[in-house]
């Protein structure tokens, strides 16, 4: 099991935008997994990856004006899924009718009904429905037409949207995940609900050279790694397929377009959720 450091970060004043952008600053120095409630928010990063320094530079450059304290605590590997049911995870459902999702945990015995339903033991995997940015993208995929298509899901965390994607008729699935341990997690996931059609792979962006191309590409990301590895996105996905990028802003659109526009990708559309986290819709031109 793995360790992890727990930083409670106290927030004030304390508002969503202000969680939100915490969380999207802390996730680019590979925080994983985040808490917020009314003081703030609870942020998980592995042990080997705290670095001390990284975190007080976050905290210097926050830009709102907001007084921000933090207690970092180790927390030695321990069953992560008794800890996503004591405390976080609760079943959800994305959608409405037949374009609507269940996801719920092993644990749970009071499961709202839904079209799909998908069985998630999130560990410290990111990727179970509640954060804005997968919610945006499970709502996408219920809306596109999957049947007969083939997908990759960069940074496929838990596997969800990887699941989804099968679950909706897709006939080959390639999520690919960096983390050693959330790899594993998605295998479980997988495995949990009985799915074929969907292989893993641990690795970066640079897996992706050995795939054949893409009808649907996904990254659920953020900013960063997206503009970084876009050009490698773009080639692993078919002319007139569809690319869904979240894991940003609506704010961070025209800086992401900045590269995907020389790529051939062109928006088609986008959505908001929350504090205006963003679901960008691009198509590869023929």
């Amino acid at each position: 099991m793995n360790d992890y450091y727990e930083v409670r970060l106290d927030l004030d004043p304390c508002t969503e935008d202000a969680t939100d952008l915490m969380a999207a600053m802390l996730g680019d120095i590979e925080y994983e997994t985040f808490v917020p409630d009314e003081k703030g928010m609870l942020a998980y990063v592995k042990a080997e990856a705290y670095d001390e320094a990284a975190l007080k530079s976050v905290l210097s450059d926050f830009p709102y004006d907001t007084m921000v304290t933090c207690v970092s605590t180790l927390i030695p590997g321990q069953d992560w899924n008794k800890e996503w049911e004591k405390n976080y995870f609760k079943p959800i459902v994305v959608g409405e009718g037949a374009d609507s999702v269940a996801i719920h945990s092993t644990f749970h015995t009071d499961v709202p009904p839904a079209a799909y339903d998908i069985i998630v033991d999130p560990k410290m995997a990111f990727g179970t429905g509640h954060h804005a940015t997968t919610a945006l993208m499970l709502g996408e995929l219920l809306k596109l037409d999957l049947a007969g298509k083939t997908v990759i899901d960069m940074g496929t965390g838990t596997g969800i949207l990887a699941m989804l994607s099968a679950m909706r008729g897709a006939v080959s699935v390639t999520g690919i995940e960096i983390d050693p341990f959330a790899y594993e997690n998605a295998l479980e996931n997988i495995r949990l609900n009985g799915l074929s059609g969907i292989s893993i792979i641990n690795g970066d962006a640079s897996a992706l050279a050995g795939l054949d191309r893409a009808d649907v590409f996904i990254a659920n990301i953020n900013r960063n790694i997206i503009t970084g590895d876009l050009e490698a996105y773009a080639s692993a996905l078919k002319p007139g397929g569809v690319m869904l990028l979240s894991g940003f802003y609506e704010h961070d659109i025209p800086e992401i377009m900045k590269f995907a526009a020389p790529l051939g990708l062109e928006e088609a559309g986008h959505d908001i959720k929350g504090d205006n986290w963003c679901r960008l819709t691009l198509i590869k031109r023929q």
